[in-house]
């Protein structure tokens, strides 16, 4: 069993912060834990704009405080975004998130999981897990 406590994780090697300061992630759940997804607690600040492609992972984020939108870069829909909104990047949805008026405060699980030092790339993508074939075919059937 691993229980983590988020007083924990702040300050630690889990918790990693944009190069630009529009978010910090605090990373409960990775890789090396071997669940097979990884889970994470992200703050999105207030007024900031991300470009985020995640085209080698599935992520499912739940709003559990603040506001703000996430747009699907492919057809130009925004979705607003508040507490008790889950979104699916089910299809590599390349979007742009936005933080709204007050930070946001998102769960977030990824698969296949995150090692906790990744960065988004030029594109807004983390690099390909090195199982990323294994976990396709499970998530394919």
């Amino acid at each position: 069993m691993i229980v983590r406590n988020l007083d924990e994780i702040i300050g630690s090697e889990r918790e990693v912060h944009a190069e630009n300061g529009n978010w910090v992630s605090r990373r409960f759940v990775l890789d090396d834990d071997k669940a097979g997804f990884s889970f994470h607690e992200t703050i999105i600040k207030a007024g900031t704009e991300t470009h985020i492609w995640y085209k080698n992972h599935v992520e499912a984020v739940y709003c559990v405080a603040g506001d703000g939108e996430i747009e699907d870069l492919k057809t130009g829909k925004v979705h607003p975004i508040k507490d008790g909104t889950l979104y699916l990047l089910d299809d590599h949805d390349e979007h742009l998130l936005r933080g709204g008026k007050e930070d946001m405060r998102l769960i977030c699980t990824f698969n296949p999981p995150v090692t906790g030092r990744e960065h988004h790339d030029e594109d807004g993508a983390y690099a390909p897990h090195p199982r990323a074939a294994e976990y396709k075919a499970v998530r394919e059937g």
